[in-house]
C-alpha cells in the first residue's frame, strides 16, 4: 500500500471510489465525487492523495483552501476522504490522514477544518473550536486542527464546489 499524489488519468477512478464510499451513507447527499471534480476544475484542489495497492486506487483524500470571515487564510478544508466500502476500517483512511497532516505541516499551514464524525477525527487531533464556526453545522461535527500560530476566529467558508447538487460520479 502506498500513498501518492493524484496523477493525470486517476480522475475517473477517484470519482468512482468517492461515489462508492459515500453511497447510501446516512449523512451524504451523494455529491462528494462532484465536489472533488469541481475543486479540480477550479484549480482549488490543493492536495489530492490516493492510497494505491497493486495498481488499484483504494482511497482518496482532498484538501482545499478555506476562507475565514471571507478572507484568504493559510488554513485548509479536508474532504471528502473516501475509502472503498469493503476496505473501510483497515487503516487506509488513517494513512491518508497522516499523509495529509504531514503535507500541511511541511507547507506551514495554519490548520485544517472538516465536517465529520468526532469519534474518528479526534484521534488525529481534530476538535471543535469555539472561535471557528461553520453555519448550519452542529458544533460537535465541525472540527479544527491547529498546526501553526493561533486559531483564527470567525465564520469558515469552504470552496463553492461544496455547494454542488450534482450527484454524478464525476
Amino acid at each position: 500500500m502506498i500513498i501518492r499524489h493524484e496523477l493525470p488519468g486517476d480522475e475517473k477512478t477517484i470519482g468512482r471510489v468517492t461515489h462508492l464510499a459515500f453511497e447510501g451513507h446516512p449523512y451524504s447527499q451523494g455529491t462528494e465525487a462532484a465536489i472533488v471534480r469541481d475543486l479540480r476544475a477550479a484549480g482549488a484542489l490543493s492536495l489530492s492523495l490516493v492510497c494505491e495497492a497493486g495498481g488499484d486506487i483504494l482511497g482518496h483524500l482532498a484538501l482545499s483552501p478555506v476562507r475565514i470571515n471571507d478572507a484568504e487564510t493559510n488554513w485548509f478544508g479536508l474532504g471528502p476522504i473516501s475509502v472503498l466500502p469493503d476496505l473501510q476500517g483497515q487503516g487506509i483512511g488513517s494513512a491518508l490522514m497522516r499523509a495529509a497532516i504531514a503535507w500541511m505541516k511541511d507547507a506551514d499551514a495554519g490548520g485544517c477544518v472538516l465536517v465529520g464524525e468526532p469519534a474518528y477525527y479526534r484521534r488525529f487531533g481534530f476538535a471543535p473550536r469555539e472561535a471557528l464556526v461553520l453555519p448550519d453545522i452542529p458544533a460537535d461535527y465541525f472540527m479544527a486542527l491547529p498546526l501553526s500560530g493561533p486559531v483564527p476566529s470567525g465564520i469558515v467558508s469552504f470552496h463553492p464546489a461544496f455547494m454542488t447538487k450534482d450527484t454524478a460520479e464525476a
